[in-house]
């Protein structure tokens, strides 16, 4: 699937996501959780991929179809499940990471992306424990933004861990 500027809103792409229709809240294990966020600048600028998220590059080559992702920002926090976590973003946007439990190797949690005070997107999900979502949109500078959110019980990266195919996440 190839993306444009414009084509959508926004998509939301998981690697080792899942939906949670029916969404279930076990306790086991820790309690505690890492969170990622990569802001990323995808435009047809035809300047490459930045060495910085090298990682992800080709999956987000195969895509979203931009000939260059430059890294615009790197924001990472600990929080209990629970217990809501803001980050700035650039562009006045802001995102709520709220894990809400921990089930074996799932993460569920609740993600809010602010315009300044104005909600943009809601979406509950489960995130497998070292696994990423990917946010497309909304519109930056001469391209999309994208936003990569990562989240561990253990404190390592998740961009480190192996990523599993992409899958759409349920919103609502």
């Amino acid at each position: 699937m190839t993306l444009r500027p414009g084509s959508l809103t926004f998509l939301i792409i998981a690697i080792a996501a899942f939906g949670t229709p029916g969404l279930t809240y076990a306790q086991a294990g820790p309690r505690q959780v890492t969170v990622y966020i990569d802001s990323v600048m995808a435009a047809d600028t035809n300047e490459g991929t930045d060495p910085r998220i090298a990682p992800m590059g080709k999956k987000l080559q195969g895509l979203f179809g931009f000939s260059t992702y430059s890294l615009i920002g790197h924001n990472e926090g600990q929080t209990d499940c629970g217990k809501m976590i803001a980050f700035t973003l650039p562009g006045g946007k802001i995102l709520h990471v709220q894990p809400r439990a921990i089930d074996g190797d799932m993460i569920a949690m609740e993600i809010v992306l602010f315009d300044g005070t104005r909600p943009m997107m809601t979406t509950d999900l489960k995130l497998k424990n070292n696994g990423t979502l990917i946010i497309g949109g909304p519109r930056y500078e001469q391209g999309m933004m994208l936003i990569s959110i990562g989240a561990s019980t253990r404190g390592s990266h998740p961009m480190q861990a192996q990523v599993g195919s992409p899958a759409q996440a349920n919103t609502r």
